[in-house]
């Protein structure tokens, strides 16, 4: 017997980077066109959809064990299904394919990075045929903008302009499941972008592995800063973007976050290791004297500019002074946060294969000093803000308490502030408030609306 799709509920339940965000959301999309309703958590959900990161073990691992518990959770009162239907996709999906159909009986459905758009049929030919299905296929359009779209928030869209990677850092596997770089043409994503701002969005982020490569396989060379200056010209009032290699940073994109109204004063700049001798390893293609070079060059276009990276401990062979050597780059830059990862190999990367790992009482007692470290940084970073009024923009409320708002600055740090006495959430999520900043603190800054 065939069951509707109008008679199910779904959750799509997200791991990873912002690719995958995007991914969820024209998922969500998908169903929604084809009559599911969203609910919030796997209990009431009759298809429940895992968009998966495979970038780091521990985190693979967590999820494997909430996939494989999926199978004890009963399905809802009411629903039309007998069993409820797991689907993975993301770079799991992509990396194992058939093995996760294997690997867990209750799984249902698995697709892969490049093959979203064939989701909606298989779950049809699941529910009509008791047939599980697996599609990993590279379909012609990797973007395929027809697909419907369920954004997370009104007033922001995730805005993908390339897929896939290029630069096989010896450590990193999303060359291997996200394929090799693929640019859009500059007019479809100024059109995109267009579309949103006339929608009333107030902020884009554009998506990419390397976004400052954007435009090489088309084009011949990077056209990256062209692509900004064609975003900002549509009249959207906040820009940013994700993520930048530093070895394709050009002068013309660092130009940018001083002469373009809406980008935002904020750049990721991921530089993993401060050692020379380590980046060698990594494969990451530029020194030390060089990111050092580059942020030089943003702090003079941008004084304001927040700085943001990745960094990895215990990369195999990584010595005290290598180490030493990336603390020194941390005090060094004064990032407003860094993102600090213990090193995990993954399998098929050329870093699996190498012997010189550490012991993992070492690894730690340097990850702990490093995130004491990030911490320092990132509370003096904040500290610049006491007493100065930030034009916020507002995403909804504080976990902890529904009257103190919560939104970002344009240097994407997280403001709190209490809703005015004659105003509601409601009211203001979305807009663009100003914020004196009473007290600062390590990841996050708090104050009072300013009223005209």
């Amino acid at each position: 017997m065939t069951v509707s799709l109008n008679d199910c509920t779904y959750c799509v339940l997200t791991f990873g980077c912002q690719m995958n965000k995007h991914d969820a959301e024209r998922v969500s999309g998908m169903l929604e066109a084809l009559g599911a309703v969203h609910v919030p958590t796997l209990e009431e959900a009759d298809i429940a959809v895992f968009m998966t990161c495979c970038v780091r073990e521990a985190a693979e691992v967590r999820l494997f064990g909430q996939i494989a518990s999926c199978k004890n959770v009963p399905v809802r009162t009411g629903s039309p299904l007998a069993q409820r239907i797991i689907a993975i996709g993301g770079c799991i999906g992509e990396r194992d394919g058939d093995e996760l159909l294997t690997r867990f009986p209750h799984v249902s459905v698995v697709f892969g990075t490049h093959s979203l758009a064939s989701l909606p049929g298989m779950l049809k030919r699941c529910l009509s045929d008791r047939v599980r299905q697996s599609d990993t296929s590279d379909t012609a359009d990797a973007f395929s903008t027809d697909l419907p779209t369920k954004r997370e928030h009104a007033w922001a869209a995730w805005l993908p302009i390339m897929t896939g990677c290029d630069n096989f850092c010896s450590y990193c596997i999303v060359p291997y499941v996200r394929g090799r770089e693929r640019s859009r043409t500059i007019e479809d994503v100024v059109t995109e972008a267009q579309r949103y701002v006339d929608a009333g969005v107030k902020e884009i982020t554009l998506l990419g592995q390397n976004v400052n490569s954007f435009g090489r396989d088309r084009y011949g060379a990077p056209r990256f800063a062209e692509l900004l200056q064609r975003i900002d010209a549509t009249g959207i009032e906040r820009l940013r973007f994700v993520t930048s290699h530093p070895k394709d940073l050009s002068d013309e994109v660092i130009a940018a976050f001083a002469d373009l109204r809406s980008l935002m004063p904020a750049l990721h700049l991921p530089f993993q290791s401060g050692s020379d001798r380590i980046l060698q390893a990594m494969n990451r293609s530029y020194t030390r004297a060089h990111y050092l070079s580059l942020i030089a060059k943003l702090k003079q276009a941008c004084p304001s500019l927040a700085l943001s990276t990745d960094i990895i401990v215990g990369f195999p062979g990584e010595t005290e002074e290598d180490f030493g050597a990336t603390c020194e780059m941390v005090c060094q830059v004064g990032f407003s946060q860094a993102f600090t990862f213990i090193y995990s190999p993954r399998s098929g990367t050329p870093a699996a294969q190498m012997r010189d790992t550490l012991p993992r009482e070492i690894v730690q007692e340097r990850f702990d000093r490093l995130v004491a470290l990030v911490q320092e940084e990132a509370y003096r970073f904040n500290r610049a803000a006491q007493g100065r009024t930030l034009a916020v923009l507002v995403e909804g409320v504080s976990k902890r308490d529904a009257r103190v708002l919560a939104g970002k600055s344009p240097q994407n740090q997280t403001v709190h502030a209490a809703l005015p006495d004659d105003l509601d959430i409601e009211q203001l999520i979305g807009t663009i408030v100003p914020v004196r900043i009473d007290e600062t603190k390590t990841w996050y800054l708090s104050g009072e609306v300013m009223r005209g």
